[in-house]
């Protein structure tokens, strides 16, 4: 059962964000110098294609639920990319001495308008890149000017404090090893066993700030299980954060420093497996960005939590107790799993297994609908108004389907979904694939 008091209590802390960050002096030159810097660094090849290849036909205004709810121009994801485009013309591209004739130069000011297009609202969901016709990937673009905005000052002051923070305490809202142990003592005294700090582990678990702090059911749920299955698995105190600000604020050093703390505790014990939590942006960190320090690929395999319940269901290893077949559920993809992952097929076997009439959105799977919370655009005190426009897209889908629960398999969606539902009074149960799971888990 969630409690709301933590719930309001964290999005208090999110007002404040703001008051905890350390801005970085510059002048407005060394900040468009380092923007620069970045854009021209990471234009390569294939980045130089997708600049080049946009013909302006608006289907990704079609398919971005930002534009959409507004029908301002301005949200279109082609636009987004317009200052990299404004850079590759003049100093990347093959005529750029001709172009910087007639293309003019990106100032600051240009810099703190894209602010709002590239973190507040942009979820980098995929859905405008599975839509363009060339086949662009905006996502990717969109992720290069939050890095170039972030190395010259101008990431928003939420992500950059929480990236500030998890880089330089080693904490995230203040939840460190402390507090995971407190947590874990408090679930031990529910009669749930919980292995932390075991010296070698076939399977690591790892969690997040929002598990620890909210969604303690999730990470019982999990162990449940884990131990059910009687898969020999550990926490690690040392490396237990999934979540990863780097990535969110756009600081390649930062991003890769959160997912080395995972990697070492993972190789420390011998972990094959290493699965992330319920947590959109932690697989794509860990599962396609993480590396090992010499940049070979990672010797274990990372799986999201839904992932790993669906593999076991369809691989007959984890059998559950049909539940209520009169209770009518629906599953919200997050997009980084379904649509960057492809993990699709096994939340739905899991779902499938408990016995419910599961019900799609129209449409689903890999194009379905973001919710608008996503890449840290739910941390953005400014982007709230925006953020609920985007939701109400996704809101309108699940009521037409007439189910009484939408089913999430990250947080993120999760504190989205239960912001929104508060707001209008959305009466619709606001689930987790795995806990769902656990409660229907057979008596041994």
């Amino acid at each position: 059962m969630i409690n709301m008091d933590v719930f309001h209590g964290f999005l208090e802390a999110i007002r404040h964000l703001p008051e905890m960050a350390q801005p970085t002096a510059m002048t407005d030159a060394e900040r468009v110098a380092k923007a620069k810097s970045v854009m021209r660094a990471k234009t390569d090849r294939s980045l130089a294609l997708d600049l080049e290849a946009c013909v302006n036909c608006g289907y990704c205004s079609e398919s971005c639920h930002f534009f959409q709810s507004t029908q301002d121009a301005k949200y279109s994801p082609s636009r987004k990319l317009d200052l990299l485009r404004r850079v590759h013309a003049r100093e990347t591209s093959a005529f750029a001495p001709i172009k910087r004739l007639f293309v003019s130069d990106i100032t600051v000011n240009d810099l703190k308008e894209w602010q709002e297009l590239v973190y507040d609202s942009c979820t980098e969901c995929g859905r405008c890149s599975m839509i363009c016709p060339m086949g662009i990937n905006t996502a990717r673009g969109v992720n290069v000017m939050r890095e170039a905005l972030y190395e010259a000052g101008l990431a928003p002051l939420e992500l950059t404090a929480v990236a500030q923070e998890q880089a330089g305490r080693g904490t995230v809202f203040g939840v460190g090893p402390e507090q995971l142990q407190q947590t874990v003592d408090l679930l031990r005294g529910q009669g749930i066993a919980i292995p932390l700090n075991e010296p070698r582990a076939d399977v690591m678990l790892v969690t997040t700030v929002i598990d620890v702090l909210l969604y303690q059911d999730a990470l019982a749920a999990t162990a449940r299980i884990l131990n059910h299955l009687g898969v020999n698995w550990t926490l690690r105190s040392k490396g237990f954060e999934a979540a990863n600000f780097g990535l969110l604020a756009g600081s390649e050093s930062l991003q890769k420093a959160a997912t080395q703390r995972i990697v070492d505790e993972a190789l420390a014990i011998g972990a094959k497996t290493v699965i992330v939590p319920e947590c959109g942006h932690a697989y794509p960190a860990l599962r396609w960005d993480g590396r090992l320090s010499d940049g070979q690929s990672l010797p274990f395999e990372v799986l999201a939590t839904a992932e790993y319940v669906g593999r076991e269901v369809s691989a007959g290893r984890l059998h559950l107790t049909p539940g209520d077949a009169t209770r009518k559920i629906t599953y919200h993809d997050a997009c980084k799993l379904a649509r960057h992952g492809g993990v699709m097929k096994e939340p739905r076997a899991a779902l499938a297994a408990l016995g419910m009439d599961v019900r799609e959105t129209s449409p689903t799977a890999e194009k379905n609908w973001c919710c608008g919370g996503g890449a840290g655009a739910f941390l953005i005190n400014r982007a709230e108004g925006l953020r609920h426009k985007a939701w109400e897209i996704k809101r309108e889908q699940i009521d037409a389907t007439g189910a009484d629960t939408v089913v999430v398999s990250c947080g993120s969606c999760r504190l989205n979904f239960m912001a929104g539902a508060e707001k209008v009074q959305w009466e619709t149960k606001i689930e987790s694939v795995v806990e769902l799971v656990a409660a229907q888990l057979p008596s041994k």
